[in-house]
C-alpha cells in the first residue's frame, strides 16, 4: 500500500472510496473557482500540455477516468475532435456540472459523462485509443489496481497521460511550494469550499504520493509500456506518459 492510500479526508474506519464521492460532492460547486485560483490559472497550462502530447496521435476514442467537472476531457474535444470521449467519475456532483459545460459548450455530442469506478471499470479491455486522467489518480484507493484498470481498457498501442499535482525537489521552490501547500492553500481551500477536511486532504496526499522514476515503476507494473515523465512549473505538476 502506498502512503497516500492510508490518507482519508474524514475518518479512517471507512472505505476510501466512499469518502472521495463525498468529499467531491461537497466542495463540487466551488471546484473549478479553487483550482484556478489556487493554482494561478496555471492548472489549465497543466491541461494543454497533456493534450498536445495526445494530439499527435490524433485519438478517436478517449477515456478521461476521474474527470471530475469534465475540463480535461472538454479541452481534449475541443482540440483533438475525437469521435467519442467517456468522462468517468464517482461523484455525480462533479459530473453535473461537467455535463453543463458540454452543453453550454455544444459538445455534448462527443462528450458523455458515466458514474464509474476506477477500481473496477465496467468497460470491455481494449476499448479506446487513449486513456487520461488529470489530478485523479492520487485520490485512488488502490494505486495499482487503477492505473491496471486503466491499462486494460486501453487498445495495444494506446497512450497514456496523466498530470499530476507533485512535490518540487529544487531549493527554492521546494521550500515556496511547502510554505504555499501547507498554510495558503488549506487555509483557501476551507474558506470558500466550506470542508474543512478537503484541502488538508489534498495537502498531505501530495506530500506522500510517488512521483518520477517510482512512479515509472509503477505504471510498469500496471502493464504500461515506455512510460516516461516530464516536470512542469518546477516540478509542482508532472506530466507521466505511456503506451500499451
Amino acid at each position: 500500500m502506498y502512503r497516500q492510500e492510508q490518507i482519508k479526508p474524514y475518518c479512517q474506519h471507512e472505505e476510501k472510496g466512499k469518502q472521495m464521492e463525498q468529499m467531491f460532492n461537497t466542495i463540487a460547486p466551488t471546484y473549478d473557482a479553487l483550482n484556478h485560483r489556487l493554482s494561478w490559472n496555471i492548472d489549465k497550462y497543466w491541461r494543454n500540455k497533456a493534450i498536445s502530447y495526445l494530439c499527435q496521435f490524433q485519438p478517436k476514442t478517449i477515456l478521461d477516468v476521474a474527470t471530475g467537472t469534465g475540463d480535461f476531457a472538454l479541452l481534449a474535444a475541443r482540440r483533438i475532435t475525437p469521435d467519442h470521449i467517456l468522462a468517468s467519475d464517482i461523484s455525480e456532483g462533479m459530473m453535473d456540472i461537467g455535463k453543463q459545460k458540454a452543453d453550454k459548450e455544444k459538445l455534448a455530442d462527443i462528450v458523455s459523462f458515466q458514474r464509474q469506478d476506477c477500481m473496477s471499470l465496467d468497460i470491455s479491455n481494449d476499448n479506446f485509443d487513449a486513456v487520461m486522467s488529470a489530478f485523479g489518480i492520487r485520490n485512488f484507493p488502490s494505486l495499482d489496481k487503477g492505473l491496471a484498470e486503466m491499462c486494460r481498457v486501453m487498445k495495444p498501442g494506446g497512450h497514456l497521460v496523466i498530470i499530476e499535482l507533485t512535490h518540487p525537489i529544487a531549493f527554492p521552490m521546494k521550500q515556496l511550494f511547502n510554505f504555499y501547500s501547507h498554510h495558503v492553500l488549506p487555509f483557501v481551500g476551507r474558506l470558500i469550499s466550506k470542508d474543512r477536511n478537503a484541502y488538508d486532504y489534498l495537502t498531505k496526499t501530495i506530500d506522500v504520493f510517488p512521483q518520477g522514476e517510482e512512479m515509472m515503476h509503477i505504471l510498469k507494473k500496471a502493464g504500461f509500456k515506455e512510460p516516461r515523465y516530464k516536470r512542469l512549473t518546477f516540478g509542482i505538476c508532472t506530466m507521466y506518459m505511456a503506451t500499451k
